[in-house]
């Protein structure tokens, strides 16, 4: 997810840019995603370089996941995408860590 660059001797850090594409509301491919916090059929929790991605819908299943990258693959039907402050993903992981504990 995070890159190195070799600059002068001195290791620099970056980011991965963060991307939603979505076709026909079936599949969706994000990048920039740093943990999959929590999913289900119903919903997935993403922590992504943004802050927190919730994607809801039906049948909602993981095609791809690659952390090293990044990257992550849902398809199902999606409803809904909603990004969470920083003080709302504490309050959703808290809660779906107490849920799938």
């Amino acid at each position: 997810m995070e890159s190195y660059e070799k600059n002068h001797g001195v290791r620099t850090q970056q980011q991965v840019d963060h991307h939603v594409k979505v076709w026909n509301r079936r599949n969706v491919e994000i990048s920039g995603v740093k943990e999959v916090d929590s999913f289900d059929s119903e919903e997935f929790l993403l922590q992504t370089n943004m802050g927190y991605l919730v994607i809801r819908g039906q049948n909602l299943q993981m095609k791809n996941l690659d952390l090293e990258s990044g990257v992550v693959s849902i398809k199902g039907k999606m409803h809904e995408m909603t990004y969470l402050d920083e003080h709302q993903g504490e309050k959703a992981k808290g809660l779906f860590s107490k849920l799938f504990k």
